[in-house]
């Protein structure tokens, strides 16, 4: 059964994504604002084909820390594509960092850079910071919801991995708490699987870390909250961040 719905659902998401881009793509020569709403349905549409055909329930706790308006900084552990367009459902204007080879892909490249995501090139070192700071500035100004995986990758849920500095250098230019989130998405929709297993994703939200707390003590309470993870207790996880 499993195979079955893994099937259906990969056959479904590029199905839609397909006709998406494609409609996203006329729709952005008309109206190029308009594209990052193009992208939220999709990323509502994938999530609801997860449901109905695999089975995959999402979970969210802490939702008193989810943002409903204006600017905010949230730092997500990574396991899955999943945590790649969840955040559209969740916020009202996300704003995903993500690597900037996803802006390469025929039709929905030039798309995904017209919803103002950050795309940064891992591979070019001190540039790459100063591009995440210019765009963190600019996703400021609009008033959006910046999506940063400090991790840099998808990890195993069992592998929590370095963090990068990337999320440090972001929390001091851009003056905002840290709001860090922990998943347990790769248990469903592991990296790279063919295979998504029945089950219930749950996002975490923790209290935000504090606007102006000095690099070394983010990074070791975003380090201290990744690892205790998804299987810890509500109260255990704000007791990390305090």
């Amino acid at each position: 059964m499993t195979l079955l719905r893994s099937a259906l659902f990969n056959a479904y998401f590029f199905g839609l994504t397909a006709v998406l881009t494609v409609a996203g793509t006329l729709q952005a020569l008309i109206a190029p604002e308009r594209s990052l709403r193009v992208a939220v349905v999709w990323a509502r549409l994938i999530v609801a084909g997860a449901r109905v055909i695999c089975g995959i329930r999402l979970e969210v706790s802490g939702r008193e820390w989810l943002p409903t308006r204006g600017p905010a900084l949230i730092a997500s552990v990574h396991q899955s594509a999943f945590d790649t367009l969840v955040w559209l459902t969740l916020l009202p204007r996300c704003c995903y960092v993500l690597k900037q080879e996803l802006l390469r892909i025929p039709l929905m490249g030039p798309l995904i850079g017209k919803t103002g995501m950050i795309a940064i090139d891992r591979s070019a070192g001190a540039a790459s910071i100063r591009r995440l700071l210019r765009e963190g500035d600019r996703a400021v100004r609009e008033a959006r919801q910046i999506v940063i995986f400090p991790e840099g990758t998808r990890g195993a849920p069992s592998q929590p991995l370095a963090l990068q500095p990337g999320i440090a250098a972001l929390a001091a230019r851009t003056g905002l708490p840290v709001i860090p989130v922990v998943t347990d998405s790769g248990l469903r929709w592991g990296r790279r699987a063919f295979h998504k297993r029945a089950g219930v994703i749950h996002i975490r939200l923790g209290p935000p870390i504090a606007a102006g707390t000095p690099r070394e003590i983010l990074m070791r309470k975003l380090d201290s909250v990744f690892r205790a993870g998804v299987g810890s207790a509500p109260g255990d996880v704000d007791k990390l961040v305090d």
